[in-house]
């Protein structure tokens, strides 16, 4: 309570400065709660995590020294994407029509995003220059009045009747806005300067006025709202209440007019929905907007909708692997009536209940990355470990699936099975590609999510400090009394579940340190200086050690991680009698390049008490940890144009499997895996 009133006096005073026009000089956490009066977390400033070994160390240098360089080469190549050409045509630098699709501008910053976190803990002067000449290009392209949308503008250009800003309010005009926005707060929170920043400022000035005026059909421009969260991170940096204002108003205005859609979830009004519905992407980006205006108003009935969604989510909806929006084309919601107001198709549907299918699941790399964005922002609210579990299934499993190893080529969707038996092509590539015409906005997102995943590892509190992903790094920060904190965490997690903390620089007096117990973990077990603590240690919680912490002291958890058979709930026809390989928080699956020659990942049975052993291997250059052991083989009669037979009661035999990591598949050739094994009792 008592930090929520200091919050909230806070508060008021940056909210006086922001009306002087000034952006203040605040905690610099990439998602910034730290003045929100209804968050209970707040984040450390970004830089202050550095990873020095292990699984995230290994794909942290992976993206500095390959994602970034790579798409950004990709980005700036017109001949294979017009995206920076665009901004470049716009600012009346060049000449030429826009080329790619509506929301590239968005996927731009988003790459412009990474970029400036990337700089955040390295502080590259090469990076410092790249991302000032790439600004100076972005202000010339926007408009006087602050609205920036390089189709519209360079159409303008053309011919100025013919193009109209929010003439269409299916366009991405406010994606773009929202990514723009976040990018301009993020740099400026990595390098103190305001060049971009001042060009959100604009635009966000002009989406604030044209709401103000708007009529109400075009008052529901509001397709995949990453301009929610954006709009709130712009209020947090400058403290403008207008901001506040807008972010409320857009969640108000949703399923107000006729003629929405479940599509983009504006059919039903935001607190009235009680199902996760509609194109998953857009309701991951809503639903973490919709948390990120919780936690400045404190409005219950937001919340109490977040619940419901989430809840609907995690235990009807979501991918072992934490993947969303299980159909390429469904309709959402699935009901009684034969009103096309009612059941209405949608594209990356989240579908109804327990609808998940395997070889034809959707799960676009952006709705996964939604689910982090969303759960992240419900953990800084409520500081429930329930919400870190589920950011890091997804961050594991479904976003990483999304990038190769070597940080190249990139997944649209994630199925969690792909055979090319299958007697039809899917309308996204299995294999990964350099580029995803029409439609390249997750390659960005994946890398960005990449680069800040250090953002997500510790919370703070006025209590303490809270561990929500483990992995080896060094935090030297700043806590809220002045006092300076510096660890270093040593670990192969998520391989080896075995945490050591060592203070290198304690606070003067007693703090708590917040232990994420994972919700797969039993048996936890933890010391200091060598000594148990009596505290307890569940599942699925946060375990709070609280003393005067001196330099040298030392923590170790220890986080068993057996294998685990999982099995699905019934109602999930498809993998009825089935099961998935689960080691801590990641899901194996099982590839045909695994397999003895000859052999087909539709033969293979998982045995009931199959004795799994762990093995680290390389693939791509990169040490992953494999499971192997001996499953049956089941009958191998040749299916061709058969649909039904007769069980064969012929004699099984076994063989040796080796499952891999699922967010590694792909990455040695073309293979069939399967994620989702038949399960021999």
């Amino acid at each position: 309570m008592m930090k929520n009133v200091m919050q909230t006096g806070l508060g008021i005073m940056l909210t006086i400065a922001g009306l002087c026009g000034q952006a203040i000089a605040q905690n610099k956490a990439l998602v910034n709660t730290s003045a929100s009066p209804y968050a209970k977390l707040s984040s450390i400033d970004m830089g202050n995590v550095t990873w020095t070994e292990g699984f995230w160390a290994d794909r942290f240098q992976v993206c500095r020294d390959s994602m970034i360089p790579n798409l950004w080469k990709v980005y700036t190549d017109a001949n294979v994407s017009h995206s920076y050409k665009n901004f470049e045509i716009a600012a009346g630098l060049d000449t030429g029509s826009h080329a790619g699709p509506p929301f590239h501008d968005g996927d731009f910053y988003k790459l412009f995003e990474a970029v400036a976190s990337m700089y955040s803990i390295n502080h590259d002067p090469k990076l410092d220059a790249l991302m000032g000449r790439t600004i100076a290009v972005i202000a010339k392209a926007q408009r006087a009045d602050g609205y920036i949308h390089t189709p519209t503008i360079i159409a303008e250009r053309q011919d100025p009747k013919k193009a109209k800003a929010f003439a269409d309010r299916l366009n991405f005009e406010t994606y773009n806005l929202g990514h723009l926005m976040t990018a301009g707060c993020v740099h400026y929170r990595a390098t103190g300067k305001r060049t971009l920043l001042n060009i959100a400022i604009r635009a966000t000035d002009y989406l604030y006025n044209f709401y103000k005026t708007a009529s109400p059909e075009l008052a529901r421009n509001a397709i995949c709202p990453s301009h929610y969260m954006g709009v709130v991170e712009m209020y947090r940096t400058t403290r403008n209440p207008k901001y506040l204002e807008l972010s409320k108003n857009l969640i108000d205005i949703r399923g107000l007019m006729q003629n929405g859609t479940d599509d983009n979830q504006d059919r039903i009004p935001f607190r009235k929905q009680t199902k996760a519905m509609g194109h998953a992407v857009r309701a991951n980006y809503l639903f973490a907007g919709a948390a990120d205006v919780y936690a400045e108003t404190g409005d219950t009935t937001l919340l109490h909708t977040l619940n419901l969604m989430w809840n609907d989510v995690v235990n009807r909806k979501m991918y072992i692997t934490g993947g969303c929006g299980a159909l390429y084309d469904g309709v959402s919601p699935d009901g009684t009536s034969y009103d096309p107001n009612e059941v209405q198709k949608v594209h990356q549907a989240y579908g109804r209940d327990y609808q998940l299918p395997n070889f034809t699941a959707h799960n676009e790399t952006c709705a996964n990355i939604g689910n982090v964005l969303w759960n992240w922002r419900m953990l800084q609210a409520t500081a429930d470990a329930k919400y870190a579990d589920v950011m890091e299934l997804a961050l594991y499993n479904s976003v990483l699936s999304g990038i190769s190893l070597n940080g190249k080529n990139f997944l649209y969707t994630n199925p969690l099975s792909f055979s090319d038996e299958l007697p039809f092509q899917q309308r996204w590539s299995k294999d990964r590609v350099g580029y995803i015409k029409l439609s390249n906005c997750c390659p960005p997102n994946v890398v960005r999510t990449i680069a800040e995943v250090s953002d997500y590892a510790y919370s703070v509190s006025d209590q303490g400090l809270y561990f929500n992903l483990y992995g080896g790094n060094v935090l030297n920060t700043t806590l809220e009394d002045g006092s300076t904190l510096k660890l270093a965490q040593e670990t192969a997690y998520p391989w080896d579940g075995r945490v050591s903390i060592r203070f290198e620089k304690a606070p003067a007096k007693s703090y708590s340190l917040f232990l994420r117990i994972p919700g797969w973990c039993a048996g936890a077990t933890l010391l200091v200086n060598g000594k148990p603590m009596s505290v307890t240690l569940a599942a699925g919680s946060y375990a709070e050690v609280n003393r005067k912490w001196k330099t040298g002291d030392r923590v170790e958890l220890n986080l068993p991680m057996p294998v685990k058979l999982m099995e699905a709930n019934p109602l999930v026809e498809e993998i009825r009698n089935q099961v998935a390989v689960k080691r801590g928080p990641v899901v194996y699956c099982i590839e045909s390049a695994d397999l003895p020659q000859n052999q087909k990942i539709f033969n293979i049975a998982i045995p009931a008490q199959a004795n799994f052993t762990t093995e680290s291997i390389r693939i791509e250059n990169t040490e992953i940890m494999s499971l192997t052991a001996k499953a049956d083989v089941n009958n191998k009669t040749n299916w061709n144009n058969t649909l039904y037979r007769e069980v064969s009661n012929a004699d099984k035999k076994q063989v040796n499997i080796r499952l891999i990591p699922y967010f590694a598949w792909g990455n040695r050739g073309h293979v069939d895996m399967e994620t989702w094994l038949p399960l021999n009792r």
